[in-house]
């Protein structure tokens, strides 16, 4: 018989064994426990057709219907789970309810140890928003467009410290060019559920390195109560010449096929102005990247310029650039230190 757990004890008990969600396509798509595996139970339009019955017809006909639904696929499904290699599993569904259960005794019919999510991924969701809640000893790696931030984050974490890259579990750089050579964006929800799982992964009592963000990464919104405590955290400016901003730039963008950088320029064109705009278009016409990017980095230097003045910041700290970022990010740790009252011999 499947041993139904509460959320904390089934995300504790299945960190080292396959997880699987028996919601639809559609229900795992929107968002879903990190690195389980979909095993529908349901198709999306079947698991409606079954969910009118119950609302129209009562239980009985609509288990029935999901019988007649289920019976064609059990040993195929069944099959789908002794093929994830391990002789227990996690199950779970929207509430913990009939299609987790019933799965789980499929399952167990060939001697799989099932251990079902008690409440189901509406559990675990709750339990995920309720971590944002907690603090975390957060250091932002503030600058303009350009400065290297997320090449700081790398170095940092090579050096053990810890960092949540939030681009890249947003598949998205922030911009209006923070498309290009990502990885389509999923949704918010999606993107709360990997968040929680890096989150979960840290050591509360130790510092963690965020790159300064905009409440919105591409169209991924950062849970509120995260941001709130980026902006009340301690910044580190980087103070990256433009020179330098240019060059990293376009090692970075003008590799890209020109007709989607134009296309990111015009997006731009409300904020640019149209001239503005109309000389950055010509300019990557020309192949001269680096006029173009100096363009479009009037308006993101205005911008970010005012959103620091908006940011409730609790220092903010002037950090000298250099190409040698691994010199920066030691640096960093350095003054981190100094700042935060640790000897160097903390960590």
């Amino acid at each position: 018989m499947a041993t139904i757990l509460p959320i904390d004890e089934f995300l504790h008990i299945t960190q080292s064994l396959p997880v699987v969600d028996v919601r639809t396509p559609a229900e795992f798509s929107k968002g879903h426990l990190p690195h389980a595996v979909n095993l529908s139970l349901f198709s999306d339009e079947e698991r409606a057709m079954v969910g009118t019955l119950y609302h129209q017809q009562g239980k009985q006909a609509a288990v029935l219907q999901g019988l007649a639904f289920v019976s064609p696929h059990m040993k195929a499904l069944t099959e789908e789970a002794l093929a994830l290699g391990s002789p227990q599993i996690g199950v779970y569904c929207w509430r913990g309810g009939m299609r987790s259960q019933s799965m789980a005794w499929l399952f167990e019919t060939v001697d799989l140890q099932c251990f079902v999510c008690e409440g189901g991924y509406k559990a675990f969701r709750r339990h995920v928003l309720a971590q944002f809640e907690k603090p975390l000893q957060l250091k932002i790696v503030a600058g303009a467009t350009g400065s290297g931030k997320t090449e700081l984050l790398q170095e940092l974490a090579a050096l053990g410290e810890q960092v949540i890259d939030l681009e890249a579990l947003a598949h998205h750089r922030g911009s209006a060019f923070g498309a290009l050579g990502q990885l389509p964006q999923s949704t918010t929800e999606d993107f709360e559920n990997r968040l929680y799982e890096v989150i979960r992964g840290l050591d509360a009592s130790r510092p963690v390195w965020v790159e300064d963000e905009s409440m919105m990464i591409g169209r991924i919104q950062l849970p509120y109560p995260f941001f709130l405590q980026m902006h009340h955290s301690t910044a580190y400016y980087i103070q990256s010449p433009l020179a330098d901003r240019l060059d990293r730039l376009v090692k970075e963008y003008a590799h890209f096929p020109k007709h989607e950088l134009m296309a990111s320029i015009q997006l731009l064109e409300r904020r640019l102005g149209g001239n503005h705009c109309k000389d950055a278009l010509k300019a990557c016409e020309a192949n001269d990247f680096r006029t173009a990017i100096a363009i479009v980095l009037q308006y993101y230097d205005k911008a970010y310029a005012q959103s620091l003045i908006e940011k409730p910041y609790k220092n903010m700290i002037q950090v000298p650039s250099s190409n040698d970022i691994r010199a920066v990010a030691s640096y960093l740790i350095t003054l981190k230190k100094e700042i935060d009252g640790y000897s160097t011999d903390t960590f």
